[in-house]
């Protein structure tokens, strides 16, 4: 599925947000692997489940075609600096829900981008008849978790010691869902 193209400006960054293009898988390739080694938060380690430029435009056009699907990008200056996706299912038990993730170059963050990006997908997804979308977060992403739940995501529960990162520690994940306004 695609949106339209939306501009923003927020303490002084001016961004844009638009449904991504085969074109952008390989900044796209690169930009994952760089934000994975920025943070802590992400589900992967930098280099990790490595997607390069083909897997990209694969999945681009996977979620271009199907109405489940969502794929986001951020712009600054016509440089993607983050994205976010909605996954639905195929499967008729879940085909009401889809599943959301985002992330933003660590050079971006307090500019509201991720904020925006969750904004147009869950816009997108009340607008076509998506009545859940979930995610989820690794507990010591207080700013994220404060963000999803003024958007109106509840937690429904909690993965414990479900990841491990590289310094040994254990981490609970956190698992999130908001049904859509109907």
């Amino acid at each position: 599925m695609k949106i339209h193209k939306q501009e923003f400006i927020i303490k002084g960054m001016a961004f844009s947000i638009r449904s991504a293009e085969e074109w952008d898988a390989v900044s796209l390739s690169s930009l994952r692997v760089q934000i994975d080694g920025e943070t802590e938060n992400m589900d992967r380690e930098q280099g990790e489940a490595y997607i390069d430029a083909a897997g990209f435009r694969d999945i681009i056009r996977l979620d271009t075609e199907k109405d489940r699907n969502l794929f986001l990008v951020a712009t600054v200056q016509e440089e993607i600096v983050g994205y976010a996706r909605c996954e639905g299912s195929d499967l008729k038990r879940f085909s009401h829900r889809v599943e959301f993730g985002v992330c933003v170059a660590r050079n971006y963050w307090g500019y509201g981008i991720g904020n925006k990006l969750l904004e147009s997908s869950l816009h997108w997804a009340d607008r076509s008849g998506v009545e859940k979308v979930t995610l989820t977060v690794v507990e010591t992403n207080d700013k994220a978790i404060e963000l999803y739940q003024r958007m109106g995501f509840e937690i429904e529960g909690v993965l414990k010691k479900d990841r491990r990162h590289a310094n040994g520690e254990y981490y609970d994940t956190i698992v999130m869902g908001r049904f859509g306004n109907k």
